[in-house]
């Protein structure tokens, strides 16, 4: 793949699950695809399989009130793509800074590792969540 391509790959994953169609995300991942999350987020683990991005999807909108997602770069080199993003969170809090290492093989996403600058702000969403919504 071109670097163009893995660009434009990682641009349509952000897109279709934005809308909601993972079956269509599916398509781009390999069969052993995985996403790490760090062990200081709520949503911590490996999550693991052609459905993990779906499943974490879920889970992180069940937890924290994201108002926005800004992607505010992106680069790539060899087999990864890296984008700077931010996530916006309602009630005002801080919004959570993060990078997100995006790894190809075989023309697809076999990998996606997030790198938070500070994870404090996704686990205060997190807690405003349970607050209000009884969890």
């Amino acid at each position: 793949m071109t670097d163009d391509e893995k660009i434009a790959m990682v641009e349509k994953l952000y897109a279709l699950s934005a809308a909601g169609d993972f079956d269509a995300c599916e398509t781009m991942l390999t069969d052993d695809f995985f996403i790490t999350e760090a062990d200081d987020t709520p949503m911590a683990g490996t999550f693991r399989g052609i459905r993990a991005l779906r499943e974490l999807y879920a889970q992180v909108f069940g937890m924290v009130e994201v108002t926005g997602v800004q992607r505010l770069g992106i680069t790539v080199g060899g087999d990864h793509v890296v984008t700077i993003i931010y996530f916006e969170f309602a009630d005002g809090l801080e919004p959570a800074h993060l990078c997100e290492m995006f790894r190809f093989r075989d023309g697809k996403v076999c990998e996606i590792k997030p790198y938070y600058f500070d994870a404090a702000p996704m686990r205060a969403a997190h807690e405003a969540f349970k607050a209000k919504h009884g969890g």
